[in-house]
């Protein structure tokens, strides 16, 4: 009698134990069964980048939905690409489609084929991703060093998902053509190399051979001819359609939208240049002034945001920003320490052209075998050298036109005592004239004083120099009370 009860009890336990783990698989089935719809729209840039890998980031906690990727773009950079093509591939094939919603040119194509199953909408184009540089001209498709490892990644990317791999090459290169050869067995698309290495049985068994990409073109297809090419599983006249065909009703559909600082940084990264250029040339007219007022803080505020947003991308990191501050730490010691201009200064702004460079690549030395990557190094240089001139060049702007204008805009408090009775300082032209020579009596940062004739006479260096004291310099003009130095 006991042991029946303790098997009834045994029994019941059991059937609890089951009851609540199919309730509990249910309940968490339920909780992970969301179909997250990601737009990729616009311009491919670093902006979308780190969007797509915040996106790509969900499949970490919810490993049992699907992921949508809505396609409506020219494309972009290629860089930025292959890095949204990077976070796609972090999530299985099975588990991610591309609904292409208008078009999937250049680098939107790349990004549609790295996913597991394509979709396309009526009317709709995908292709076209041969790289390209705009010069004076117009734009100019780029070499076979460039068109080689976008071929491979295509390849590749072909290979993972099941599409035609010689197809996926022609929409890189303009210059292979590929046919459709069909044997009674089979079918292949191949190029004209891979049809002249035919051994001659298959060669004579070949039934008939259609060129479906010309040599010179580059291959673009509309929906139907990516469905019949084996791109595109099906045509569709909606989203809503698609989801139906494709037996996604009973999914959550979870839409994830760009956030406010992806937009920022999508925007920032247009105005990268301007930013830099107004953030250097403040820092420099506020080290020529005295204090610290709006020039600083509107320096500070322009090369935050530059540098925020490279961190925020995901370029820049901890070093670019340490490589920043030991320049800036350079530039400080040559203006507060050590007089003129020398080791400590040209240090400073080559580190802080390094970290600048650095944080806008997500590379150091581009490698050889990515050429596109010494295209954005050069790129990279130029734009940080151009701000660092332009800057330069605003500031001596500023200095000598807009700073002595302050006081006529900002109000007092100002002393009370007028000016009658003042008699007004002789010329200046009886004391001293242009290519007198003499030596900084102080130091001139760029104003000081300098021991000319005899005299002390206050002085201002020309473009904003730093002399140090004891430096021979001659007059080269006089404004007014003004007298301007130079090294002599």
């Amino acid at each position: 009698m006991v042991k029946m009860k303790s098997k009834s009890v045994l029994l019941l336990f059991l059937q609890t134990i089951i009851i609540i783990s199919f309730f509990s698989s249910i309940s968490y089935s339920k909780e992970n069964t969301s179909l997250y719809i990601i737009p990729i729209s616009g311009k491919v840039d670093i902006g979308m980048a780190a969007f797509v890998k915040r996106a790509a980031a969900i499949y970490n906690k919810d490993k049992n939905s699907i992921f949508v990727f809505k396609i409506d773009t020219f494309g972009g950079r290629v860089d930025s690409a292959l890095k949204i093509v990077d976070y796609i591939l972090s999530i299985p094939k099975t588990k991610t489609i591309a609904f292409v919603e208008k078009k999937a040119i250049s680098a939107g194509a790349l990004i549609t084929l790295s996913c597991g199953r394509l979709v396309m909408k009526n009317n709709t184009t995908i292709g076209d991703c041969a790289p390209i540089m705009f010069l004076k001209e117009g734009p100019k498709m780029m070499g076979e060093k460039f068109q080689s490892p976008l071929r491979a990644k295509f390849r590749t990317l072909a290979k993972r998902n099941g599409y035609p791999e010689k197809l996926a090459e022609a929409m890189v290169t303009a210059g292979k053509a590929v046919y459709c050869v069909k044997w009674a067995d089979k079918t292949r698309y191949m190029d004209e190399l891979e049809i002249k290495e035919l051994d001659k049985e298959e060669a004579k068994a070949v039934l008939s051979k259609k060129t479906i990409v010309a040599k010179g073109e580059l291959l673009t297809m509309g929906d139907h001819e990516a469905y019949d090419l084996g791109f595109s599983r099906m045509s569709v006249a909606n989203f809503d359609e698609m989801i139906e065909k494709l037996d996604l009703t009973k999914y959550d559909k979870v839409f994830v939208n760009v956030s406010w600082s992806e937009s920022l940084v999508g925007y920032i990264s247009m105005i990268t240049p301007f930013l830099l250029m107004i953030g250097i040339g403040a820092i420099y007219t506020e080290i020529k002034a005295p204090g610290f007022g709006l020039f600083g803080i509107i320096g500070i505020i322009c090369l935050f945001l530059v540098f925020f947003n490279q961190y925020f991308a995901g370029l820049a990191g901890h070093t670019e920003f340490l490589i920043i501050l030991i320049g800036m730490g350079c530039l400080l010691l040559e203006v507060f320490v050590f007089p003129g201009f020398g080791i400590a200064g040209i240090t400073g702004i080559c580190f802080i052209c390094a970290g600048l460079i650095l944080s806008f690549q997500d590379f150091v030395i581009p490698d050889p075998k990515i050429p596109w990557q010494k295209a954005i190094f050069l790129t990279n240089i130029i734009m940080v050298l151009v701000s660092f001139v332009s800057a330069f060049f605003i500031s001596l702007f500023f200095i000598g036109c807009i700073l002595p204008k302050f006081s006529k805009i900002i109000k007092g408090p100002y002393l009370n005592t007028d000016l009658k009775g003042f008699h007004p300082a002789l010329p200046l032209t009886d004391k001293i004239n242009i290519n007198d020579a003499g030596f900084s009596y102080t130091l001139l940062r760029p104003s000081g004083k300098a021991f000319i004739n005899d005299e002390i006479f206050d002085v201002i260096t020309t473009f904003g120099q730093f002399i140090e004291k004891g430096v021979k310099v001659k007059v080269i003009d006089i404004r007014g009370n003004i007298i301007v130095v130079d090294r002599k």
